[in-house]
């Protein structure tokens, strides 16, 4: 049972009480009595107005669903379907052209294009990890991953592979010749790297030469082993520059590895995330104040520096903490100190949850995104001293899962309540809009315009985009098979309007346009082979599954420069409305039974697998094996659209409740196999009625059309909470 302790009115869970004011308060200059009362008033001003754009996203949804059922599909008559969303207000007029005016942000988010991780930050480990993604080993993500193939002489075994080491090398090689190459020979000819009178010189077997672009080379570091020869440095670390990246180059010819190499090249390091997102939202599972501070702790511990993690790996204990910043020699002969770790933005919550981890005056619980960008700007204000994370003394929120602008406005009024109460200057706080809802895509460019001063991002979310679309056009008729739907010519215009908007709102060379997530973290040469189209549709960054993802995805960021493609991009025809609504519908007869059932399958195994680890073990995003066991990142997006699917064949009765049941008992068997070495795991399939998991999951698919905007949080809070109590 929680304890709760009154503050200006508020009840506070004790444990969040305590957390605050003994910990993230301290030397922030901010008293307890300035927080609650600031907090307080918050509370009282935005609570009603969040209640109120709630229900304008439920009065909508009605009026959308009574034209539907009255007209069937948009394609029917398009013409008539965006007169109705003006008439009703769904979409609203465009704002006269304009650009942005957001001021102070860092050059990782302005003028850097690079990978983007996103991490719970609820998981310690992960969090360091993400953290120091910053920086990557070439070498590591080539070796350890299927971007070179894994079998026969090129297997990965349990010591070190020289053939496997050797296409590695072939490899490095590679990339440094495309993208630093050389006046005269390839990298792979290379005997040795040495720095004399601060230049770098390179020794091949037929001479000395250069890199073709001398202002490649920025600086070099020696370690105490150097050594001198004839006045000549032997240079330890080689730092390359391009296209506003850096590449360490690691020469240790008493290497392990590097000995094995013609030219002692140990690793070779590149910047790789050059920011994260700390998640806090849909890949975390925070139902209670506990949760929270949970979530908030490994959040302060990021901003001050405090965070710590250790796990044991091969029968050894490792400890994580955050990387040092790196120091370089420059070729001016100054010191040139880069930064050791990523800039760390930071996801809140959406408007729709309530927490009883604070209560109101009437014992009502408060909205989840009140306290979170109260106590994850407090937190971020230890990141301020000393430019720990941000040098421009910016504090970076995402805020996802915002429906138009009048709730893009009240995000801003929030964060400029929040300022003000903590004593921060005015637009301190900065946004990134997570355009995943319909009404945001189609009225893009009136949300940026509520946040001109304060926006940071913009990116684009096929899996969370797709589920409010069928959610929105749930009654329009039966949706494509989920693999179809990724080939229609909605998503193609909803992600170049995306772009294109972004770039007329002055986003170039200023603010992130930003691309979705890489789901499948086993298959790194797929990913190499194809997400380069992300960067080149004008994408400042991309989102990745790991830190190794992160370092191949930095790839194509030398690969693709991405200013000259926003700025190729620039004037290309902006698609309609018509065409973003333009999502088809098919016939209940175009499908065999067979294809229905594999269909639907596929969804149910998809949903167990995240849900029960959800709801059991409490955790927000995990590699889930699907239906061919292949590993899958899933987190409440993936698990949204795969909901909404089936509820929206069932709707339509492209199947039936029976069969739907029947799918799910017979996939929740499948889920326990594959999740049968995991000691934590309790079995669905044992007792079908009194599995909570089990029945969290199958409640998603059959309660789904009943769900706000189609959302999986308020039955996966509800059941969680179950499951910790025990009922």
């Amino acid at each position: 049972m929680s304890s709760y302790v009154e503050r200006f009115g508020l009840k506070i869970d004790k444990l969040l009480l305590d957390f605050v004011e003994n910990k993230a308060l301290k030397n922030t200059g901010v008293s307890a009595e300035q927080f609650w009362s600031g907090f307080a008033k918050l509370v009282a001003e935005s609570m009603p107005k969040n209640i109120k754009l709630l229900a304008e996203r439920e009065k909508l949804q009605e009026k959308i669903d009574d034209w539907h059922k009255k007209n069937g599909a948009i394609a029917n008559n398009p013409k008539a379907y965006e007169d109705f969303l003006k008439n009703i207000g769904y979409l609203v007029d465009e704002p006269d052209d304009f650009e942005i005016s957001t001021s102070g942000l860092d050059e990782e988010i302005s003028t850097i294009c690079a990978p983007q991780l996103v991490v719970p930050v609820s998981n310690a480990r992960f969090a360091l990890n993400a953290a120091n993604a910053r920086w990557g080993s070439l070498y590591d993500a080539f070796y350890g991953t299927d971007v070179i193939k894994q079998e026969g002489e090129l297997a990965i075994t349990n010591s070190y592979n020289p053939k496997r080491g050797r296409e590695v090398f072939a490899k490095v090689a590679q990339f440094l010749d495309d993208y630093f190459p050389l006046f005269s020979a390839s990298h792979s000819q290379v005997q040795d790297y040495f720095i004399k009178n601060n230049e770098l010189l390179i020794k091949t077997e037929n001479g000395i030469t250069n890199l073709a672009d001398k202002s490649q080379f920025v600086a070099f570091a020696n370690e105490e082993t150097g050594k001198e020869k004839s006045g000549e440095n032997i240079a330890r670390k080689i730092l390359l520059k391009h296209h506003g990246l850096h590449v360490e180059l690691v020469i240790n010819k008493d290497d392990a590895i590097g000995k094995t190499h013609r030219a002692g090249l140990a690793d070779v390091i590149i910047e790789s995330a050059l920011t994260t997102i700390q998640d806090c939202e849909d890949s975390v599972a925070a139902v209670d104040a506990a949760d929270k501070v949970g979530v908030y702790s490994n959040w302060l511990g990021l901003m001050d520096g405090s965070l710590r993690a250790s796990f044991e790996k091969n029968g050894r204990i490792i400890n994580r903490k955050l990387n040092e910043d790196r120091i370089y020699q420059g070729v001016n002969g100054q010191k040139l100190v880069l930064k050791g770790r990523a800039l760390l933005l930071v996801r809140n919550v959406g408007h729709l949850m309530t927490t009883n981890a604070i209560l109101d005056e009437n014992d009502k619980p408060i909205g989840e995104g009140l306290i979170d960008a109260a106590i994850t700007t407090l937190c971020a204000m230890h990141g301020l001293r000393e430019g720990n994370n941000s040098k421009t003394g910016s504090i970076y929120i995402v805020k996802p899962k915002m429906h138009g602008h009048k709730e893009v406005e009240f995000a801003c009024e929030i964060f400029s309540n929040v300022e003000e109460f903590l004593s921060l200057p005015k637009n301190t706080i900065k946004i990134g809009i997570m355009d995943e809802e319909r009404r945001t895509s189609s009225n893009l460019k009136a949300c940026i315009y509520a946040a001109r001063e304060r926006v940071f991002f913009i990116n684009t979310g096929f899996l969370d985009r797709t589920g409010d679309e069928i959610h929105t056009s749930m009654w329009a008729g039966l949706v494509l098979p989920k693999e179809e739907i990724k080939r229609e010519k909605w998503l193609q215009a909803y992600e170049d309007r995306n772009v294109l908007i972004g770039l007329k709102c002055g986003f170039s060379g200023r603010a992130q346009i930003g691309k979705g997530m890489w789901p499948i973290p086993d298959k790194m040469a797929d990913m190499l082979a194809s997400k380069a189209t992300h960067p080149k549709a004008g994408a400042n960054c991309a989102w990745v599954p790991s830190p190794t993802a992160a370092t191949l995805h930095a790839l194509h960021y030398h690969e693709v420069d991405v200013f000259a493609e926003q700025k190729r991009r620039y004037d290309e025809i902006m698609p309609t409305l018509t065409e973003l609504f333009s999502m088809p519908i098919i016939a209940r007869n175009s499908l065999g039974k067979e294809e229905i059932l594999r269909e639907v399958e596929n969804n149910a195994q998809g949903i167990l697998g995240y849900v029960v680890r959800w709801v059991q073990q409490g955790i927000g995003c995990s590699k889930v094996p699907d239906i061919n066991n292949i590993g899958l990142m899933e987190d409440r997006a993936t698990c949204r659209i795969s909901s909404q699917h089936i509820a929206n064949w069932l709707l339509h009765k492209m199947i039936s409740k029976e069969e739907v049941k029947a799918i799910f008992k017979r996939m929740a068997k499948i889920v326990d196999e594959q999740n049968k070495n995991d000691a934590a795991y309790i079995r669905m399939s044992d007792d079908f009625a009194n599995s909570i998991a089990f029945n969290a999951a199958l409640r998603l698919a059959l309660e789904g059309v009943k769900q706000p905007s189609g959302y999986t949080e308020p039955i996966l809070h509800e059941m969680r909470i179950r499951q910790k109590i025990g009922k």
